[in-house]
């Protein structure tokens, strides 16, 4: 039987899935919840940003100090790292601004849409990028067709959960509620 440290690289990226999983339903509720038509996403992604501080900024910091860092940052690391996270930024404003526009147009599955169709094509760009930087031996004839038709079923995936969506139940708001009247005590 082998050690349970050697799967903690699957518990973390499962963990990835179900927050990230989750990330765009928050996004998208709280851009909602914001009752703001004109400024709500960007309402929203200021607070992503507090949450970013608080969990990018100030727990590595409590992190590194409590295990005696030496704080040096070499250059190609922080540049890289900046970078990512630029990227990671823009990326999650792109989500505000997909969710927001699709919603817009009256689409309530907006979170269902627009998270499916990120999830299938980022790690299909994320293999292309990756096939790009460190090629297979044997360049892309020595791709295995498994991984080819990965590629394919990620993007086909992504579509047939945007094409087949089911459609939510129509909602409760403006509908008349049954009530029931209680005799007040005295």
């Amino acid at each position: 039987m082998e050690d349970m440290n050697s799967y903690s690289w699957l518990w973390f990226a499962l963990g990835t899935v179900l927050t990230w999983g989750l990330y765009g339903i928050f996004l998208h509720m709280g851009q909602v919840g914001m009752a703001d038509p004109s400024n709500g996403r960007y309402k929203a992604f200021l607070f992503v940003g507090v949450a970013y501080f608080l969990t990018a900024v100030l727990a590595p910091l409590a992190i590194l100090v409590a295990r005696g860092s030496d704080w040096n940052f070499p250059g190609k690391g922080l540049w890289l790292s900046l970078i990512a996270g630029i990227l990671g930024a823009i990326g999650a404003f792109f989500v505000l601004l997909s969710l927001g526009a699709l919603f817009a147009q009256g689409n309530k599955s907006a979170p269902a849409i627009v998270m499916s169709i990120i999830f299938a094509g980022a790690p299909i760009v994320n293999a292309i990028v990756s096939l790009t930087m460190h090629p297979p031996a044997g360049g892309l004839s020595g791709m295995r067709w498994q991984f080819v038709v990965g590629i394919v079923m990620a993007a086909l995936g992504g579509y047939l959960v945007v094409k087949f969506k089911p459609e939510p139940a129509p909602s409760d708001h403006g509908k008349k509620v049954a009530t029931v009247d209680v005799p007040k005590s005295e």
